[in-house]
C-alpha cells in the first residue's frame, strides 16, 4: 500500500492557475477529476479514498512558499516530454532538465508554481 492519500493545495487564482494543472497533473497520471464548486480534485486511477490525489482551492491570501512536491516518471523521454509541456501551459522551469550521474538520477527539473515540484526519472 502506497501510504501518500493526498495534497491539498491553495492557489490565489483557482480560475489563472487551473489550465496548467489540468494539463500537468493528467500528464503524471492524475485523470480522474471530482470538482466541486470550491475545490478541483484531479485522481490517479481507481477508487477514491484509496487512490492519490490532488485536490485544489483557491485562497487569495496563499503566498508562494519552499515546499516542494516531487513525482517519478518511468523514463527520461517522460521527463522531456513534461519539461515541454509545462514550458508550453506557461510552467517556469527553474532548474534542468539536466543529467546527474553520481546520484543514480538520470533526469530532474524543478518548476515553480504556487508549489515547486521535482519531476524525477532515477536509474536505481
Amino acid at each position: 500500500m502506497n501510504p501518500f492519500s493526498h495534497i491539498d493545495l491553495r492557489v490565489n487564482n483557482l480560475e489563472g492557475n487551473l489550465p496548467f494543472y489540468e494539463s500537468f497533473l493528467s500528464a503524471l497520471g492524475f485523470i480522474q477529476t471530482f470538482h466541486s464548486e470550491k475545490w478541483k480534485v484531479f485522481a490517479a486511477n481507481g477508487n477514491l479514498p484509496s487512490v492519490a490525489y490532488f485536490a485544489i482551492t483557491e485562497d487569495p491570501l496563499h503566498k508562494p512558499n519552499g515546499n516542494l512536491v516531487g513525482f517519478w516518471v518511468e523514463n527520461r523521454d517522460k521527463v522531456d516530454r513534461l519539461a515541454a509541456l509545462i514550458k508550453k501551459s506557461g510552467g517556469k522551469i527553474t532548474s534542468g532538465p539536466q543529467h546527474f550521474p553520481l546520484a543514480l538520477l538520470t533526469m530532474q527539473f524543478i518548476l515553480k508554481t504556487p508549489v515547486e515540484y521535482e519531476i524525477v526519472h532515477r536509474l536505481n
